[in-house]
């Protein structure tokens, strides 16, 4: 796509049309243009009813939060959530990810210990339950609830998801954060749902008001759309990067021997696999508000536009003829796009970043002779175009160095 241009037509599932921008500077000009909208309301096909229910890009769409908010009411549901990870906040959270990390860690050595072959599936071990276990607890999910919690989301986020699935996930999702929500509001804690149960609440009373209208407070539909948006961002975003990080230096012996002798540093890790293998390839969605040409092409009012991220990391235009090149080195002046740009830049990207930092340094330090038990042509891809990597992870950590 990105080599016949910078923007494209596309046919999203159900037959949907839409446009991807893949080009990095004008991705860059699309998610900063002023006539460019998140909210639903845009959506010229859904909004003539030529959406099919169950539609599996339906939640992107329609889920109330800050990634579908404009203006106002972005500023103000991201003030709320953004109280959360501050830098304060992040750094905070810093020895009991490290804690964490050195646990699962200690699982995949009993593990592999315990397999014929010495083999164990990574992603599953490690890479998802370091940002799933971080996420709740900043949220407040009781562990009951955090495996359920990661099967949907891993539905939602599924591109060739059945329509009476992508409904059934849907709803269950809805219904597992209001039991989330509920029990925070029965027992609230600090963290974050809490925080959000009481901004909802604040004010509340005769005279009060619609609870979407006043200041800080939440409304209901919010509160669960806030929650799905932190869940399914707050790990699956950071398991990506995790799993894919690793398959990079994996595949690349020579970059990570650079670390090992001082030539670079694991956040340079982070930043070249967010460039070189973006853990969301095309984001949906955003809506022109009025016909707006981008690199040449009219991209006309109302049309979906999903963010090409991954062809944005890879753009010979912005990097050098050398970008499809995976090198920790990699001093570019043009900063990559992959969290985002603009007013909706990822809030948790402090977060993933520190998150993914730390499971690399420990787990390359803790296996320093780790290697993937399949060639990467063999590993299964995920059922989505939104999400970007493997299904499993299997590796051989080999002997450990503890």
């Amino acid at each position: 796509m990105l080599a016949r241009g910078a923007v494209a037509e596309v046919v999203l599932p159900g037959d949907v049309p839409a446009m991807a921008v893949v080009g990095h500077e004008a991705l860059k000009e699309f998610m900063g243009h002023p006539d460019v909208a998140k909210g639903a309301e845009h959506f010229a096909a859904l909004q003539e009813g030529r959406i099919p229910v169950g539609w599996p890009l339906t939640t992107f769409a329609t889920v109330r939060g800050m990634v579908t908010a404009d203006g106002a009411e972005h500023r103000r549901l991201r003030s709320l959530v953004g109280k959360a990870f501050t830098a304060r906040r992040v750094e905070e959270l810093r020895p009991g990810v490290e804690r964490l990390a050195a646990e699962l860690l200690d699982g995949v050595a009993a593990a592999a210990a315990a397999a014929d072959d010495g083999v164990v599936d990574l992603r599953a071990l490690f890479a998802l339950p370091l940002p799933m276990n971080v996420i709740s607890e900043l949220l407040g999910v009781d562990e009951e609830f955090r495996a359920r919690l990661h099967t949907l989301s891993t539905r939602l986020v599924s591109t060739d998801i059945a329509p009476e699935r992508a409904v059934a996930a849907n709803r269950e999702m809805v219904a597992v954060l209001g039991a989330v929500a509920a029990s925070r509001l029965e027992r609230p804690g600090d963290d974050l749902t809490s925080a959000l149960i009481a901004a909802r609440d604040a004010g509340a009373g005769p005279g009060s008001g619609p609870p979407d209208s006043r200041g800080d407070r939440l409304g209901e539909h919010e509160l669960i759309g806030t929650m799905l948006v932190m869940i399914i961002a707050g790990h699956e975003t950071t398991l990506n990067l995790i799993t894919n990080a690793v398959r990079a230096l994996c595949a690349h012996p020579d970059q990570l021997e650079l670390i090992r002798t001082g030539g670079a540093q694991w956040a340079d890790v982070v930043e070249e696999t967010l460039r070189w293998d973006s853990p969301v390839s095309f984001f949906p969605f955003r809506y022109p508000t009025r016909d707006v040409t981008v690199d040449g092409t009219v991209i006309p009012r109302g049309t979906p536009v999903l963010a090409g991220f991954s062809a944005a990391g890879r753009d010979p235009a912005a990097y050098g003829p050398d970008a499809d090149r995976f090198d920790i080195t990699r001093r570019a002046a043009t900063r990559h796009l992959s969290l985002g740009h603009g007013a909706h830049y990822c809030l948790g990207a402090p977060l993933a970043r520190m998150e993914t930092t730390i499971a690399l340094r420990q787990l390359f330090t803790r296996f320093p002779d780790l290697r993937i038990a399949l060639p990467e042509t063999e590993l299964a891809r995920q059922h989505s175009f939104v999400g970007n990597s493997v299904r499993e992870l299997p590796v051989v950590p080999g002997r450990s160095a503890l």
